[in-house]
Formats: C-alpha cells, sequence, structure tokens
C-alpha cells in the first residue's frame, strides 16, 4: 500500500472516530468475536469462528456490506498490505434508530431476561446512526477508490442473518448480573466521555463539528428517569443547557451573553410538546452556543479590550465614544484605540457601527418595532442617518431588509 493511501487509511479511521463510528483490522485466522464491542461482545461472544470460516476469503478490490440479524450493519474490504492483519472493518452503525419497541422485540428474540433489556437498549443507544445517504460513506468509497487505486470497484452485499450472535444465548443467563453491570459502567463512561466532548468542542466554538453530533443525539439516548417520557426528554436538556453554559464560560463567554442565551433556550426547552423534537432542539442548542463562543469570546483579548467589547455589547444605546469608555476604564484614548485595534483587528468605531448594524438586522427581522425606535435601541438617534448607514452596510433600507426577512 502506497504512503499515500496507507496516509487516506490514518484520516478516514480518524474521521470515523470522530463520529463515534468503531474500525478494527483483522486477518482471516482471527476471531468474528472481536467485531462485537462492549457490553453486547460479552453476552453474545464464545464462539470463536474465524473470519474465514464465517465469511469466506474476501476479494481484492471489493468493498462488502453486511447487516446481521441484530440490525448492525459493517462494511469491510482486504487492503493490499503486507500485514497479515488486512482485513479493514468498519462498524457496527445504524442505519436507523431503533424505536424502544423494536429494541424490545430484539432483546426477546435473543432470549434475555428483562432485566437485560436496559443495558440492551442503552447499547443500542450509543450505536451511531449512519443513514445510506449519509456523506459519511462517500468518503468510505472515495477511500476506497484511493486504497483500490480504480473508481469502478465492486461492492456487494452479504446476507448475514445468520453472522453475529455466533452461540446460544442461554449459556449467559447465569451471568447476567455481571454483564448487566459492565453495561452499566460502560454506559455512564460513554455518557462522560460525551459530555467531555461537548464541552471541548463548544468551548473551542467548533461548529463544524456540528454533524459528528447527528450520529449520537437521537431519542434513544434518553435513559428513562421519570415516567413522562416527554418530561424525561426536557430534563435532558436542561442538563445539557447547564453543561453548555459552563462550556462558553470557559470559552471566554462573558456571564451577560450566557445568560441570555440560556434563558432564551430554557423557554424552547419548556414548549417542546413531543419527545421527537428534543434531537433537533439538542442540536440546536450546541450551534447556537458554538456561535456565541465564536462571536463573543474575549480569552484572548487583554482585560482593557475585554471590559470594553463587554460595555458595547451590553447596552448600544449607552455613551459608547472612545473617550467615555477609556475614562470608564482610567486608561487614555490614545492606548484604548492602539490596543482595541491591535487585538479585534478593528477600529473602535468600525466595531460599533457594525454591532449596531448587526443588531438592528436582528431587531428589524424578529420585531414589529418602528424604524426610528430600532435606530435608538442600536444606540443611533437620527433616523435618517440609521437608514443610510444601514443601507451601506447590507445594500438595503431598514424597510426592505424586513419585508425581506419576512418573506
Amino acid at each position: 500500500m502506497s504512503k499515500g493511501c496507507d496516509a487516506a487509511l490514518s484520516l478516514l479511521q480518524s474521521v470515523l472516530k470522530k463520529c463515534h463510528i468503531r474500525t478494527v483490522m483483522l486477518s482471516l485466522q482471527d476471531s468474528m468475536d472481536a467485531l462485537l464491542d462492549g457490553w453486547l461482545g460479552s453476552v453474545l461472544g464464545g464462539a470463536g469462528e474465524a473470519v474465514r470460516t464465517v465469511l469466506g476469503t474476501p476479494k481484492d478490490k471489493t468493498k462488502y456490506r453486511l447487516v446481521n440479524r441484530l440490525h448492525m450493519h459493517y462494511i469491510f474490504m482486504r487492503l493490499p498490505l503486507l500485514s497479515e492483519k488486512n482485513l479493514f472493518f468498519i462498524g457496527p452503525y445504524l442505519s436507523a434508530p431503533l424505536s424502544p419497541e423494536a429494541v424490545l422485540e430484539l432483546g426477546e428474540s435473543l432470549g434475555l431476561s428483562p432485566a437485560a433489556q436496559r443495558p440492551l437498549a442503552e447499547y443500542y443507544a450509543a450505536l451511531p446512526v449512519v443513514a445510506e445517504d449519509d456523506r459519511l460513506l462517500l468518503a468510505v468509497d472515495a477511500f476506497c477508490e484511493a486504497a483500490f487505486g480504480t473508481d469502478t470497484f465492486l461492492t456487494e452485499e452479504i446476507d448475514a442473518n445468520g453472522i453475529l450472535p455466533l452461540s446460544p444465548l442461554s449459556a449467559v443467563s447465569g451471568t447476567e448480573g455481571t454483564h448487566e453491570a459492565m453495561a452499566d459502567i460502560e454506559a455512564m463512561e460513554q455518557r462522560y466521555a460525551f459530555e467531555n466532548q461537548l464541552i471541548e468542542t463548544v468551548r473551542r466554538g467548533q461548529l463544524h463539528k456540528e454533524k459528528l453530533l447527528s450520529f449520537i443525539l437521537t431519542t434513544q439516548m434518553f435513559e428513562q428517569r421519570v415516567q413522562d417520557p416527554v418530561r424525561n426528554a426536557k430534563n435532558y436538556c436542561i442538563i445539557m443547557n447547564t453543561l453548555l453554559r459552563k462550556a462558553a464560560e470557559e470559552g471566554g463567554v462573558h456571564p451577560l451573553h450566557i445568560h441570555r442565551l440560556s434563558s432564551k433556550l430554557a423557554l424552547r426547552i419548556e414548549q417542546v410538546g413531543e419527545t421527537k423534537q428534543i434531537p433537533a432542539l439538542m442540536r440546536e442548542m450546541f450551534s447556537a452556543y458554538c456561535r456565541l463562543v465564536h462571536k463573543h469570546t474575549t480569552a484572548h483579548f487583554s482585560p482593557v479590550v475585554k471590559k470594553t467589547v463587554l460595555l458595547i455589547d451590553a447596552d448600544l444605546s449607552a455613551e459608547l465614544s472612545l473617550r467615555s469608555l477609556a475614562e470608564a476604564q482610567h486608561v487614555s484614548p490614545g492606548y484604548l484605540s492602539t490596543v482595541f485595534r491591535k487585538e479585534t483587528g478593528k477600529t473602535l468605531s468600525a466595531y460599533l457601527r457594525d454591532a449596531r448594524i448587526h443588531r438592528a438586522m436582528h431587531l428589524l427581522s424578529t420585531t414589529g418595532l418602528q424604524i426610528q425606535t430600532v435606530a435608538s435601541h442600536c444606540g443611533i438617534m437620527d433616523v435618517q442617518y440609521f437608514s443610510k448607514l444601514f443601507k451601506q452596510q447590507t445594500g438595503k433600507t431598514p424597510k426592505e431588509y424586513r419585508a425581506a426577512a419576512r418573506r
């Protein structure tokens, strides 16, 4: 395998890892049990059949896809590597979330007792969901083209209904207590790992990672802690809102901005009427906090610039001249002007102008306030000057912008 393809493999593995999709390299002699990770592996594994026995010898330049009777999807292929471990497996993952009812029926078909149903549900809730039209699968195809050296490789579907589990389940009944305890530990570890990843991602304002969360944020991730499923899901949203508040604070956002957003989201949470609305709301919360950090972080600013930005953002209708802002912090206007431009990349007047226009755009698109009132909220008392400035910056008059925003 060329160095380029080797690098492509490392990149693909890194991308899949960030999407919480497991990958493993196996040889033909390795046990198929290696494909079952975590709690389910401890319950269903044990037969130890080799890959060659179950799947035969995979052909070169061929991508294989299989779905077993546990609804778990895998992709695997034989790579041109010198190592014996040249079989690259991706999975397990789901093509769509399993409903709680489907998980119950699956548990029954596996012969699991009611006590083992909760860890089974938690296991499936932790599996990533990759739809058939997901672009991530295009990345896998692009990797195959690089690895196989051709864009005309074969794709074969395997009827894997009989593959995994590999042994009868009746033998595990005596160890269900151990398996359930392991499942509880693993579920707890997964939740804490997810929370830590969430906090770090928001702290750094990494909005581009929103797509990665779609593999995790489903209605299945909610452990039933109260009888009402909607209330239960809302409670998880409240917990997430609290975590994201802390992440934004660590990202250098002033509590003033955090409070505004968290209060708004708290109202949104209580307005939810169905559990199916929760994943989308959680993704919206994640995006909103990332944007907040990206826009309002002052982590890299000096104290004087932090205070200046806060004074501007707190009240655009206040006295915000260079002199007044400098006097409020007991520094000279010249010093404030120099350090502000150096750290923000904008002059104070340009920063003020942009802040006022953005505030005006928000008010025009979300309220019915008169144009003159909008101008005063933005700290501009002359409505004609406000309209002229607004059109210079946006290409539309305030009235035209409002009309376009309401279409």
